[in-house]
Formats: structure tokens, sequence, C-alpha cells
């Protein structure tokens, strides 16, 4: 694990960036067009490559050598912003939309091949904990980038703040660059050159199949989905509810609602991690069922209306569950084998994302004519819904191998090919 604590710090870097720049892209598009329709559509087209781009990642990690495609991913989103800063001001505002494209695609392919990469890193048994230290890392860079990011804008203006976050990709990508780490089960080559399964693995990985395979995998993956339009719900509803509180300083909620948030989620890693190190069990289908059924919960409460030491209670609940279900989520994903684990990921990077994506528009629309509350209830409760199901579907699949399991193996007796919590 020495290695990948270095990793860590390096995907920490570049998260750190991309945090400030997130800020700094959205008041810079505006400044630049002074157009709120250039800034939506900056957005749209970023988040329509990361959709498209899921299946596209997939396809690479699987056929490709993961750590160079992560250091070809960071470097390319360097090269993209150091574009950005040495190109004439007339030109910038074509440009950054290329750097929609550039940024979103490259997120994704970096995710998917890291996350298709941590059994072969660690091995398996320390998966769980790695994806935790990933998740702390990702949640304190948040913390950092959006705390800096105004401070950095103010006083040193757009180009540092892009200057600083080209830095932080080109230092994560001679961190994996330096590192001697085992990024897949074999070479590329090897996995070519493996048997018609394997083959058939490769080019025929589709939702059908995985429906046939593991259907318990799939409907993970629809929440995952469904949680994407939650997540929507709650990013563009609490800019409105927290101004509804407090209009003269509507900054105050946020801040307090996404540092909880934060540090919610850090503690559940923290005491995911050593939970899983001392029992060496990884939970399943049924606790991230149940995780997930909470941290909606959770995000529903925070726009109730109560008073703040209350929301921001509910608010640390809602981002402990959060980066525990995305641990058990990630960590169950991993378990497939080497061969199709990229595309795994790669469809579930288009889920998620689609989700997102589609959230983002739907909420803005409904959030016209309805409060903040019913907004993001209607969402997170569609989560909790399909959850639910998940639950249900879980446990009698669980109650109807229980029998088999007392039973003497025989040669007849299918393997089980799903984790169980």
């Amino acid at each position: 694990m020495g290695y990948f604590r270095l990793l860590v710090v390096g995907n920490g870097i570049s998260a750190y960036g991309s945090y400030l720049n997130l800020v700094a892209l959205n008041v810079f598009i505006y400044d630049v067009t002074g157009s709120a329709l250039a800034a939506g559509l900056f957005m749209a087209v970023r988040l329509a490559t990361n959709f498209a781009s899921g299946f596209v990642s997939g396809r690479l990690v699987a056929a490709h050598d993961r750590k160079r495609l992560m250091i070809g991913a960071d470097l390319c989103q360097a090269l993209s912003l150091l574009t950005l800063l040495l190109a004439p001001e007339g030109t910038r505002a074509t440009l950054l939309y290329f750097l929609a494209v550039v940024t979103g695609g490259c997120s994704t392919l970096s995710q998917v091949a890291l996350r298709s990469s941590i059994p072969e890193i660690v091995g398996s048994e320390h998966r769980a904990r790695a994806n935790g230290l990933l998740v702390v890392g990702r949640s304190l860079a948040m913390i950092v980038g959006f705390a800096s990011s105004g401070v950095v804008v103010a006083r040193y203006g757009y180009s540092a703040a892009f200057a600083l976050d080209a830095v932080s990709f080109v230092v994560s990508a001679t961190i994996m660059f330096l590192l001697p780490l085992r990024t897949r089960a074999k070479a590329p080559a090897q996995a070519a050159e493996s048997g018609p399964e394997e083959a058939a693995g490769a080019t025929a990985w589709t939702v059908r199949t995985l429906l046939r395979t593991a259907p318990l995998l799939m409907v993970m993956i629809a929440v995952r989905a469904v949680d994407g339009l939650g997540s929507s719900s709650h990013n563009i509803a609490l800019p409105l509810y927290s101004h509804g509180l407090d209009p003269g300083h509507p900054a105050t909620f946020i801040s307090q609602f996404w540092a909880t948030w934060a540090i919610g989620n850090i503690v559940a890693q923290q005491v995911f991690g050593r939970v899983a190190k001392r029992t060496g069990r990884t939970p399943g289908e049924q606790a991230f069922a149940l995780g997930a059924c909470v941290m909606s919960a959770g995000f529903i409460v925070v726009f109730c209306g109560l008073p703040t030491v209350p929301a921001i209670v509910a608010a640390l609940i809602a981002g402990a569950a959060d980066g525990f279900t995305e641990t058990v989520y990630v960590t169950r994903l991993q378990a497939a084998p080497d061969e199709q684990r990229g595309r795994l990921f790669g469809l579930s990077a288009s889920a998620e994302n689609a989700g997102f994506g589609l959230g983002m528009l739907v909420s803005g629309a409904l959030l016209e004519t309805f409060s903040p509350l019913q907004v993001v209830a209607s969402f997170h409760g569609l989560a909790i819904v399909l959850c639910v199901v998940l639950l249900l579907v879980s446990l009698r699949r669980a109650g109807a191998a229980a029998p088999r399991r007392k039973e003497p193996a025989g040669p007849d007796l299918p393997a089980v090919a799903e984790g169980r919590s």
C-alpha cells in the first residue's frame, strides 16, 4: 500500500486542480461571453462528453495499458489548459468548448482506468481500503479546491487558476509515471490472444449480457444512475434554498453544507477502512442499498427547513452514507474479472453521467415551478424506491441460495457469481 498512498496524493492533487478549475471556468466563461446560455452550453458539452466517453473508455481500458492511459489523460488535460492560456483573447471563447471535450473525455478515461486497476495495484483483498483512501483524497481536494478558488481568482486572476490546474495534472502524471505499478492481470497483448471467452467479453460487453450474467450488478448501476439524478437536484437546489434561508449571505449555508458533507465522507472512509481491515469482509449489495437509502434520506432532510444544527447533522449523515456507498459500489464492481472490469466501469461511468446530466436539465426546469424540497424529495425518493427494490431482490436471492449452500457440492451445482452482503 506504500506506493498506492503516493498515487492517492497524486490523484488528490489533480482533483484539487479540477475543483479549483470548475469554479474558475464557470465564472470565466460568463466574463468572456457575457452570456449565461454560453456557460450552460459549456456544461452541456462537458456532460455529453462524459457520457459518451464512458463507452469509449471501457474499450480503451480493456485493450491498452492502463497506466499509460492515465498518464496520457493527465497530460492531455494539462496541454489543453496551456493552449487556453497561450491563445489570443479573441479565440478563447471558442477554445472553451474544445477544453470541455478534452477535460470531459480525459477525466472519465482516467477514472475508469484507475478504478479498473485497483485490484491489480493493491491486491483484491485490499481494494476496499484503497477505494476509501481515494475517496478521502478527493473529498479533501474538494474542500481545498472550492475554498481556495475564490481567493486564487480574485487575487491572481484566471490565468493563475488555469496554470495551477495544469501543474496539478503534470504532477499527477509524473507521480504515476515514476511509481512501479502493475495495473492489470495480464498484458494487453496477452489479453488479445486469450481464448474466445475473453475475446467475446472484450468485444461484446453489452447491457443484455450483464443482465443475463449479473442482474444485481445491473440494478446497482441503475441505482447509481438515479443517484446521479438526485445529486444534480440537490446541487442545483442548494443555492436557491440557501438564498431563501439568508438572502444577505446565501453562501454561508452552502459552505457549511459542503464542508460538513466532506467531513462525514472522510469519517465514513476511516471507519469503513478499519472495519474492513479487522474483519476481512467487504459489504455487498444489501449494504449498498441500505447506505444509499440513508444518503438520499439525509439529503431530503437537509431541505426540510430545519434549524441550522439539525440540517448540518443531516448533511453529515448524508456525506458519511455517500462515501460508504461509493466505496461499496466500486469495490463490488472490482470483483469482476480483470478482462471485463474496464467495460463494466465504462458502462457505469456513462450511466452515472447520464443521470447527472439529465438531472441538471430536469431539475433546473422543475425549480421554476416547484420548491427545492419538492424537487430534491422527488429525485432522491425515486432513488430510495429503487434501493428498496434492490434490497428485496438481494434478500430473496440470498434466501434462495442458503439451502443450496447447505447441500453437498455436486458436479451440477453452478458457482455463485455474485457477491453477498
